[in-house]
């Protein structure tokens, strides 16, 4: 069976050398931060003890996405995206240092765990957008839709290595030994980095950053169906995002390896989802794809939510988890077939607040409401209420539901503009 067979389509790897670079050093950096990932909220669980103070992380994360997220976006537009990237790269890896140097004490200090947070969460806040940005650069305007299988393929499979590690490491070894090897990764993605092409600054748009701000704002009110990607994004991670909960549902269980596979459950599905995506190929009602796919990814969470038996609970997390590699799959082809490249970075900087404020409020609604009633029924509620609520965005934004590649006049507008440009540097 061959690659196409599989949907997986390795032309954007093979034709551009810099692309490659750039997917490799992603690659490494995703796989030491998602074992960081398992490692903050396990070690923060064993000095609290609350499924509160756990949630509360995505608190600390709120305030440095909605600021940074937005300025990371203008700053993509204007400014050397390789150096931002290189920039923000070291200042994750101290963030990461930070964390080591707390877990060597005889006693860590909870606090460091939420100042670290807000830290990288600043940090990679102004590193993404230009990472969007430099992607839609490198590959050609007929070759993203494979691109963001590609981009799935990367992030699923870092989920799956990483938090199994982490999760093994930190129960094993402690969290330090998480914090250490994130600390080589990240020392290996910089080499990566620096490797890439100088990067031009863009022209400075007049009027300064506030203008540039502006400037996107308009853009997007102007594209309901693009607000619309933003919405559903949101919600389905608002109502339904369980993994700051996963150490509280892993504590069911008396297997030894319940906590790692319940970290692998969303990424497993979602892999699985990825390398049997060739159907995607005939689908151009892009909008409607997003919606179904959200709507079944709060089922996948309900069920996760409600089940007693481990392998339920697990099958709950990977349908969810495959239903989220589809919709990502076709809210990156949009994004990146309909929107010009000059306004890329600005409207990466917004979707990485939809789809990352997202998450980082949903574990608190978790843990808050884990609190007041229950832990499963706080997840199961979520799924449902976040299936009830993307349906009615559907019906709220036309524009997104009748959405179609072969007919929109930004995808038109975007493939003219980009016509005979070659973004494969070798």
């Amino acid at each position: 069976m061959t690659h196409r067979k599989l949907g997986v389509d390795l032309t954007p790897l093979r034709v551009s050398k810099q692309y490659r670079r750039l997917y490799v050093a992603g690659f490494i950096t995703a796989l030491g931060t998602q074992a960081t990932y398992v490692a903050v909220p396990f070690q923060l669980r064993l000095l609290t003890h609350s499924t509160l103070d756990v949630g509360a992380l995505g608190l600390a994360e709120v305030l440095p996405l909605l600021v940074f997220g937005l300025y990371g976006g203008i700053l993509a537009d204007r400014l050397n995206r390789r150096r931002l990237i290189i920039t923000m790269e070291i200042v994750l890896m101290l963030s990461t240092f930070v964390l080591f140097a707390n877990a060597l004490l005889h006693h860590p200090l909870a606090w460091i765990l939420y100042l670290n947070a807000f830290m990288a969460t600043a940090a990679g806040s102004l590193q993404r957008p230009s990472i969007e940005a430099l992607n839609q650069m490198f590959v050609r305007h007929d070759l993203q839709r494979s691109a963001s299988t590609l981009a799935n393929i990367r992030s699923t499979t870092a989920s799956i290595i990483g938090p199994a590690l982490g999760g093994l490491a930190a129960v094993a070894f402690g969290a330090g030994s998480v914090y250490l090897a994130n600390l080589v990764t990240f020392s290996v993605s910089l080499l990566l980095l620096y490797s890439l092409h100088a990067t031009a600054a863009s022209t400075k748009h007049e009027g300064g950053d506030v203008a540039a701000l502006r400037s996107g704002i308009r853009y997007v009110k102007s594209r309901p169906d693009i607000v619309g990607t933003y919405i559903i994004d949101l919600l389905a991670m608002l109502l339904a995002f369980p993994v700051a909960m996963l150490p509280f549902v892993a504590a069911r269980f008396h297997d030894s390896y319940a906590l790692s596979l319940l970290y692998c459950g969303l990424p497993a599905g979602a892999l699985l989802a990825t390398l049997t995506s060739s159907w995607s190929r005939r689908v151009h009602r892009y909008g409607r794809a997003i919606v179904v796919a959200a709507a079944i990814w709060g089922l996948g969470i309900a069920l996760f939510g409600f089940s007693t038996s481990l392998w339920l609970v697990f099958l709950g997390l990977a349908i969810g988890g495959g239903a989220d590699a589809v919709s990502g799959i076709f809210r990156q082809t949009m994004w990146n077939e309909s929107i010009p490249p000059q306004m890329r970075g600005r409207m990466a900087g917004m979707e990485m607040i939809s789809y990352s404020l997202g998450p980082t409020a949903g574990q608190f609604r978790a843990g808050v409401m884990a609190v007041w009633t229950t832990l499963r029924f706080s997840l199961t509620f979520g799924g449902l209420a976040c299936t009830g609520s993307v349906a009615t965005v559907a019906v709220a934004l036309p524009k997104l539901w009748s959405f179609d590649a072969r007919t929109n006049e930004h995808v038109a507008q975007v493939r003219a503009l980009r016509a005979g440009e070659d973004h494969s540097a070798s």
